[in-house]
């Protein structure tokens, strides 16, 4: 028996002492390869491994659409033969080859792959059906009622079995039938696709985590990308309608959403803004005469405008710009229509110069894609259109609109989409039944790291007539989700200005909820970005062992530290019996106003304006008070600090809608909960034109009355906080402190 021992060639110990590689480089580091023959071994992580064979020995080392980098750095592993058996052993897998063998998905023998998961061996080979798999998402739910979406969820990163695979074969199909290609060079700076070096190659990574969810999806982000964070705006509401409103109709909408007080960040133009059809590019002067002055409008109420494209029927002789392009394309005089073809770098760059960017130009501040038509390319077999639409947009914002943070409205386009926020879900039915689904749907895009979800809050596709618990509830759910927009479809009789509604009162508390928690929010975006985590993620990532996590459908985390259970029926006498499990530890009921014990399941009754939802002990909730807008963060911060455990969490901030947060342009602080004392440490960084102040309203939630409130060691006055007996909280306000000093508040 032969043993050949490497610690990475040798080599691998220098490079550990070296600076950290580069982000985003395709070429893994060579101590990481193995290749036997037609077989090629990368070793990523000590879980994760890519699986390539090539009957000419043509390996792709470019970028492909689902991974971008794989120059990690190189974790411990060995090698050695036996016999005919060649092995690769991390601390976590184990890794058998039969030399020589052909890899694919009916080689069962060729290879082998081995994890320990709970002290169990759990072993892998080719073919081996996943059928444990968590799940992942879909590319829309146009049409969806109730829960019959789920057939067709495309699998996920993460597994109860342990493993999954991800396939980036040049033959792997997709969900809308587009197949895996590569990236090479660049058009303008950007990525541009390119046919794979061997269409028959197979080219797998294997995932052997077991449970552990959390570094499954994070490692994915070191080769995949990370999830950018979305300008802060596009976290706020969004009012949309599908509907033929002309100028007057948006601009009154603005002023009465402003008379009544309600919180608005974003105002679509849905398809109606152009001339007739699906696909247009040219203002419909008839019902939208001044489109400049329009968006000026929107502009100087704090609201910024997102427009509605369906572009493939490409572009028709009566566009403006029509002329211009052909011209620019060299094309036939005699051309009537040119066709939608975003692959064509040409096209690329004639049609957003040409088109796109005079509106630009007016002040679109970004795109909706909503793609509804052919889901490849008809010029480039295999092509998603989704996908390479959404890589295309949001890279040109991100390379020619400097000026802010790239965000587009699109659908799903698989394994990489994530690179391109935010996601629009589609034209679903108005029901409780589809309202109940959500929450699993949303909550488990997650697991591929999709997770800015944005539904059509009310619902899409309404029978009979406007139901105003149904709405409210469907608001309720929309404030613990990723994006907060109202949609439906162009009905006239189906309605989306929560003023018009008898239970507006209630409708606006949601809308209100949602601002004063957008702190919290935006820390979870931030923890995306960093992670790989998305703000809201199914309850097994934190407890991967307990049944409860995985059947529980209907409630999920939002972030760290709050667990939703939203109301998706309909009530009876206004209301509503839900049962609810809470995991272990201590959780303060906001409904109730009281601390409970987790590890258990109870049953309680909610009313129309109850939302179950529960704050973690011993963490601070970072909230905003009253705000119309997100264009600029207030002087005062709420903190909700939640006795009965010790614990840490922390605050996040930047400029809100540039690049500077991938360049350290943020800061954070700590804050330090134990038995009722909250320490707010210094800052830690800066970014541009940051305030260097602050004034706090501080509320302590399940604390006990205190005879005096210590900050600093002096003695606040009386005057300065109060205590509530009733639900035993404690607010106190704490005027213009300096971000750079620690502020100790102590309860005695």
């Amino acid at each position: 028996m032969l043993y050949r021992t490497i610690l990475c060639l040798l080599s691998l110990l220098a490079f550990h002492s070296v600076k950290a590689v580069e982000a985003n480089n395709p070429i893994a580091h060579p101590s990481a390869v193995i290749q036997l023959g037609n077989a090629r071994f990368t070793v990523l992580t000590p879980e994760m491994i890519r699986i390539q064979y090539s009957d000419r020995q043509l390996f792709e080392d470019r970028a492909t659409f689902g991974v971008i980098n794989r120059r990690l750095p190189v974790p411990l592993f060995t090698t050695f033969q036996n016999d005919s058996i060649f092995v690769i052993k991390t601390n976590k897998l184990v890794l058998k080859y039969r030399i020589g063998e052909k890899i694919s998905a009916d080689s069962h023998n060729s290879l082998t792959i081995t994890l320990n998961m709970n002290g169990k061996d759990v072993s892998w080979h080719p073919g081996l059906t996943d059928s444990l798999n968590l799940k992942g998402t879909t590319r829309t739910l146009d049409g969806n009622n109730g829960d019959d979406y789920k057939s067709r969820l495309e699998n996920g990163l993460l597994s109860r079995g342990g493993w999954s695979i991800i396939d980036e074969s040049p033959s792997f199909q997709h969900g809308d039938g587009s197949n895996v290609f590569a990236f090479d060079k660049n058009v303008d700076g950007m990525s541009w696709w390119a046919n794979p070096i061997d269409p028959t190659a197979i080219d797998w990574y294997f995932l052997g985590y077991g449970h552990n969810y959390r570094q499954a999806l994070t490692d994915f982000t070191k080769i995949a990308g990370k999830i950018p964070m979305p300008p802060l705006y596009i976290l706020g509401y969004w009012y949309s309608k599908y509907q033929k409103y002309t100028a007057q109709d948006f601009m009154d909408i603005a002023t009465e959403v402003e008379q009544h007080n309600i919180p608005l960040d974003v105002m679509i133009f849905d398809m109606d803004w152009h001339t007739e059809g699906w696909t247009g590019w040219t203002w419909n002067k008839e019902i939208i005469p001044d489109p400049k002055k329009l968006i000026n409008f929107m502009h100087n109420k704090h609201l910024h405008v997102g427009l509605n494209l369906h572009p493939a029927d490409g572009v028709d002789n009566d566009e403006d710009g029509f002329e211009q392009m052909v011209k620019d394309m060299h094309l036939s005089p005699m051309t009537t229509r040119i066709p939608w073809q975003l692959e064509d770098s040409t096209f690329y760059r004639v049609f957003f110069r040409d088109i796109l960017r005079k509106h630009e130009a007016l002040g679109v501040d970004f795109w909706w894609l909503d793609w509804q038509q052919n889901l490849t390319s008809q010029y480039t077999r295999g092509l998603g259109e989704t996908f390479w639409c959404n890589h295309v947009f949001y890279n040109d914002m991100y390379l020619n609109r400097t000026d802010r943070r790239p965000v587009i409205f699109h659908r799903w386009g698989g394994l990489g989409s994530h690179r391109y926020p935010i996601g629009f879900s589609g034209d679903t039915y108005s029901n409780f039944e589809t309202l109940a689904a959500q929450p699993y749907f949303t909550s488990t895009a997650s697991n591929v790291c999709f997770g800015y979800w944005g539904h059509d809050l009310g619902g899409h596709l309404q029978n009979g007539a406007n139901d105003p618990e149904l709405y409210l509830r469907w608001m309720q759910y929309g404030v613990f989700t990723p994006i907060f927009r109202t949609h439906a479809t162009n009905w006239e009789g189906i309605e989306r200005r929560i003023w018009k509604y008898n239970n507006f009162p209630s409708l606006l508390k949601t809308v209100q909820l949602r601002y004063k928690l957008m702190p919290y929010i935006y820390g979870a975006a931030r923890e995306a970005y960093d992670t790989g985590i998305s703000i809201c993620r199914p309850l097994y990532y934190d407890y991967p062992e307990n049944e409860n996590a995985y059947s529980q459908k209907s409630e999920y985390m939002f972030g760290d530290n709050i667990l939703v259970a939203p109301i998706v029926a309909r009530s009876k006498g206004g209301k509503v019996k839900k049962s609810i499990w809470l995991p272990e530890g201590l959780w303060y009921n906001v409904c109730t106003k009281k601390l409970m014990n987790g590890n258990q399941t109870f049953t309680s009754t909610y009313g129309l304006e109850d939302i179950p939802y529960f704050l973690k002990a011993g963490t601070v909730i970072p909230c905003y008070p009253a705000i119309k807008h997100l264009d600029k963060i207030p002087e005062i911060l709420c903190l909700y600090a939640v006795c009965g455990a010790n614990g840490t969490s922390s605050y996040y901030e930047d400029a809100g809608n540039d690049n500077g947060y991938e360049n350290n342009q943020f800061f954070t602080q700590q804050y330090l909960l134990e038995d009722c004392s909250l320490t707010i440490m210094p800052i830690v960084g800066s970014y541009p034109n940051m305030t260097k102040t602050r004034s706090y309203e501080i509320t302590f939630l399940a604390c006990r009355q205190p005879k005096k409130v210590m900050v600093n060691d002096e003695n606040l006055s009386a005057k300065d906080w109060q205590y509530n007996s009733k639900n035993n909280s404690l607010t106190l306000h704490i005027k213009k402190v300096k971000l750079d000093k620690k502020l100790v508040i102590n309860l005695l």
